[in-house]
């Protein structure tokens, strides 16, 4: 066996093991978990009781909101900013949300690439589909994932089935999406320092934001990627 089908094959053998390991989790505690993630009193208050453990719960919360969709990240971004402030509350809100988009990705490129090409062949996920397959996947998913409103979570694991090398993904995950990771944490931030009217303008800019990205994604989308029907009509 070559260097490379042992690197291989380990990577699978780690891959599998931790999503093994997650989905253990996951089934035991999601009614808990989903619990403590819809409020953001509630999920401050958990972290805190944990001690010097709360920095690594907050970052595994937040692997796990990327791994799983119905775990609301904006709560734990938040509460992030709230506990920590906006430098480690960003810290770790980021490290958390790489480790599970590596997760995510490694998992369809390892292992779940049949399940993963299955689910785009719904017909609300076709769209999806023809754009992974596009010359300019870099841009698509640059805008993918900076505009807000769009299944950014869904798209980590969508990306695991392209030729797209995992540093250059990576690196535009992060470029996109950490101005957003930033102002929710900077949200909890300013709420625990009752910065009441800066609290206001962040939260203003940022439904603003997704406001425009749901109005106009169609659009902005299909202008990029030459596709004739929008996304809702595919």
């Amino acid at each position: 066996m070559g260097l490379l089908s042992k690197k291989g094959l380990v990577g699978k053998i780690t891959v599998a093991s931790l999503g093994l390991v997650i989905f253990v989790l996951v089934i035991q505690y999601l009614p808990h978990i989903l619990r403590l993630t819809v409020s953001i009193d509630e999920f401050r208050d958990y972290i805190l009781s944990t001690g010097k453990l709360g920095p690594i719960l907050l970052i595994f919360y937040q692997l796990l909101q990327i791994i799983i969709a119905p775990i609301p990240g904006e709560v734990i971004q938040i509460a992030g900013g709230y506990i920590y402030g906006i430098s480690f509350g960003t810290l770790y809100i980021t490290v958390g949300m790489l480790l599970g988009a590596i997760v995510a990705f490694y998992f369809t490129r390892f292992l779940g690439r049949t399940f993963i090409e299955r689910l785009l062949k719904k017909d609300k996920f076709k769209w999806m589909a023809r754009m992974l397959d596009n010359k300019k996947i870099s841009v698509f998913l640059f805008i993918i994932f900076i505009i807000p409103g769009l299944p950014k979570d869904l798209f980590i694991y969508a990306a695991g089935l392209t030729t797209i090398k995992p540093l250059r993904f990576f690196t535009i995950l992060l470029v996109a999406r950490f101005p957003w990771l930033l102002a929710s944490v900077s949200i909890g931030s300013n709420i625990y320092q009752q910065n009441y009217l800066t609290t206001i303008i962040i939260s203003g800019v940022s439904i603003l934001a997704f406001i425009l990205g749901l109005i106009y994604k169609d659009k902005l989308i299909n202008k990029l990627s030459g596709f004739k029907k929008s996304i809702s009509e595919s």
